[in-house]
């Protein structure tokens, strides 16, 4: 037997005495996080470009592990080590530019959800967009310390040369 669910409208909070300024207003408020958006993506392809760096030189470096001479053998595995840790360090401060996106598109959504929907939660739109800063500023932490250690594994292959 199928039973039937009846559905009334009323059920169902909608937008219909809304302006076209308010509806305005809301579009201006969750575009500025877009422009956020834009810079993250910068990031992130600024990460990929790094990654892409880091394959290459240890591509490089790793036929030099065969050489004759002791000492270069142990720069060239210092210098492997670090490539390492830097891929780690792109790998997660990617990982954290891609959340810090999600964040921010869930918080735009939330934002157009709570407005269409007559809903009130400021609360989880400002812990979506505190999250998203932490997870951005952690992001540029690794950026930075990724960028210490090019660096410092410059500074390692000057003393080779």
């Amino acid at each position: 037997m199928i039973s039937s669910i009846e559905y009334h409208w009323s059920d169902i909070v909608v937008i219909d005495q809304t302006s076209p300024i308010e509806i305005s207003q809301v579009i201006q408020l969750s575009v500025a996080p877009v422009f956020l958006l834009v810079g993250i993506a910068g990031f992130v392809n600024a990460f990929v470009a790094r990654l892409g760096r880091v394959v290459d030189r240890r591509r490089h470096l790793a036929h030099l592990m065969h050489a004759p001479d002791a000492r270069r053998r142990e720069l060239t595995a210092r210098e492997l080590r670090i490539l390492d840790d830097r891929a780690r360090l792109v790998h997660w401060g990617m990982t954290l530019c891609i959340t810090t996106a999600m964040l921010v598109c869930l918080t735009i959504v939330t934002v157009f959800l709570d407005f269409l929907f007559e809903m009130e939660h400021p609360r989880l739109v400002g812990a979506m967009f505190v999250l998203a800063m932490v997870s951005l500023i952690t992001a540029l932490g690794l950026f930075l310390r990724e960028v210490f250690l090019a660096v410092e594994s410059l500074t390692l292959s000057n003393r080779e040369g």
